[in-house]
């Protein structure tokens, strides 16, 4: 068995070295992975920041618009109001559905589901109690 020993050493040793070439290729891989999405986060910034003053501008012909018609700071006013409305309308819309106010239970029902949506808070009550299969339910004694 000691013909083995100095294998033991050559095991370690290349077990080491394995696993030093696996990490070596997972920071390779994650370092090219993160350059890739930094870009696309990068682009996406720019867009947004273009948007942004597309935004602007399209707000500041609606002023110019509504100056026709009315004074520039009533005319500035009134695309602030709009803007605003639109704002909010988008902000209302990202928000989850909120839960409605439960509905009274009818008699005779049964409860309401959880708003987990597992099924019933707890399970059904049955309506007698159970029979052993071979047992007379009308006798006394139903014991075996």
């Amino acid at each position: 068995m000691e013909h083995l020993d100095h294998l033991e050493h050559l095991d370690k040793a290349l077990v080491d070295e394995l696993a030093q070439v696996a990490r070596e290729t997972v920071r390779d891989e994650l370092r090219e992975q993160s350059r890739k999405r930094r870009r696309a986060a990068t682009l996406y910034a720019a867009s947004g920041a273009v948007a942004l003053y597309a935004g602007g501008a399209v707000a500041l012909a609606v002023v110019l618009a509504w100056a026709y018609v009315l004074p520039g700071w009533a005319a500035a006013l009134v695309t602030a109001v709009i803007l605003a409305v639109a704002a909010y309308a988008l902000r209302e819309a990202a928000r989850p559905s909120r839960p409605h106010a439960p509905h009274p239970v009818v008699e005779g029902t049964a409860p309401a589901a959880p708003p987990s949506g597992l099924g019933l808070p707890y399970p059904p009550m049955p309506g007698a109690p159970p029979v052993r299969p071979g047992t007379d339910p009308e006798s006394p004694h139903h014991r075996s």
